[in-house]
């Protein structure tokens, strides 16, 4: 497990986003293997825990599920092996320090900007609407994921029964260069082959299954585990479960974004639940029990104290919903309100009409017994 991101950086948990590309910057400087005193591979193991603590504390909303639930809450954004250079995705913010710094520290050539090499696929979003009830115990779901996978006719090359060739345009470079006049002088572009796609090579023949395109469109199930007291929009990675990559390059993720459907009978507030229960004006003055219903679908019986007022708040501890991945829960919250009914009785309507003349009052010391029995009545 990897300390405090926020010690790891060495910054405060108000710092901004701008503090944090600092000090990530100054560190990534001073760990180096050209400048540090530190072995090539205590070199590699601080840049790679600063740069994990980047990742999560530069990017809002996984610097807010950190800030929640520590690293529980961003264990799902990584691998099933904790944070690799494939979940780091601001190289572009050292690139200028460094240049190819992935490449004569780690072992990684950068990814070319041409499709002449292997290039990551498309990662894809699938939205997934859970239940209350999946919060709270957690679930396996099977999607249906429409993706492109390479064409096994063609190998992934576009041609035909997979015999490809030179572009003779660009010699198989994938890039040509362009020359334009400008009021500066003459400029020098480089960008993507246009004959060949940028990839470099070339064929006589498409393949008539993908059309040339090296890729088809299938669905494919997926498995998702969903965590026990998962949150509204976070988001589950599928590691490969996205679109095929490019020349032979892994495919990409597939992003697997929550969304917790309402429920009729709870209101939920992180890890604690609201509900309502109705009872009488009489329970409410004098105490009594209300039944109610938990999370759990358990019927439980709720003590209200004498004198609660309507609106009042009662605790049940320990029946709201689980902390991320724990077994630690919150609390439900019931809100009594009161019953009042539409019609009474002449008998009930006489007895509130009494109750309500004599609210607040004393009785008198001085009452004649005539005046005494007709109370009485």
């Amino acid at each position: 497990m990897p300390g405090d991101y926020y010690e790891i950086l060495g910054v405060g948990k108000d710092a901004s986003q701008d503090d944090i590309k600092k000090a990530y910057r100054s560190l990534a400087k001073k760990y180096h293997p050209d400048v540090t005193d530190l072995s090539k591979e205590e070199a590699e193991a601080k840049f790679k825990e600063v740069s994990e603590a980047y990742e999560v504390l530069s990017d809002e909303e996984k610097r807010k599920l950190y800030d929640q639930y520590g690293h529980a809450g961003v264990n799902n954004q990584f691998g099933k092996g904790g944070f690799s250079w494939d979940d780091f995705t601001h190289a572009d913010d050292i690139s200028d320090i460094f240049g190819d710094i992935f490449g004569s520290m780690f072992g990684r050539r950068p990814q070319s900007r041409s499709r002449n090499s292997q290039r990551q696929g498309e990662s894809l979003r699938y939205d997934l609407e859970i239940t209350l009830s999946d919060v709270l115990k957690g679930k396996t779901v099977e999607l249906s994921v429409p993706h492109s996978v390479p064409c096994g006719d063609c190998r992934g090359t576009g041609g035909k029964d997979g015999k490809v060739e030179m572009c003779q345009t660009c010699n198989g470079a994938g890039q040509v260069q362009r020359v334009s006049r400008t009021p500066f002088g003459n400029m020098v572009s480089v960008g993507d082959c246009s004959a060949c796609g940028g990839t470099g090579r070339s064929f006589r023949e498409r393949c008539p299954k993908c059309r040339g395109s090296g890729r088809n469109n299938v669905s494919s199930k997926v498995s998702v585990d969903i965590p026990k007291g998962v949150e509204e929009d976070m988001r589950l990675r599928v590691a490969g479960a996205g679109d095929a990559g490019y020349n032979g390059g892994p495919p990409g993720d597939l992003i697997v974004v929550i969304h917790v459907k309402g429920d009729k009978n709870f209101r939920r507030d992180g890890m604690n639940l609201w509900s309502e229960v109705s009872t009488t004006y009489s329970r409410l003055v004098l105490g009594g029990e209300e039944t109610v219903k938990t999370i759990d679908e358990e019927t439980i019986s709720l003590t209200i104290p004498p004198g609660t007022q309507v609106g009042g708040v009662l605790r049940i501890a320990g029946k709201g919903l689980p902390k991320l991945n724990q077994n630690t829960r919150g609390n439900m919250f019931v809100r009594v309100m009161m019953e009042v009914p539409s019609k009474v009785s002449p008998y009930e309507k006489e007895l509130l009409a009494k109750l309500d003349e004599r609210a607040g009052k004393k009785p008198s010391k001085s009452k004649s017994k005539l005046r005494q029995k007709l109370d009485d009545l």
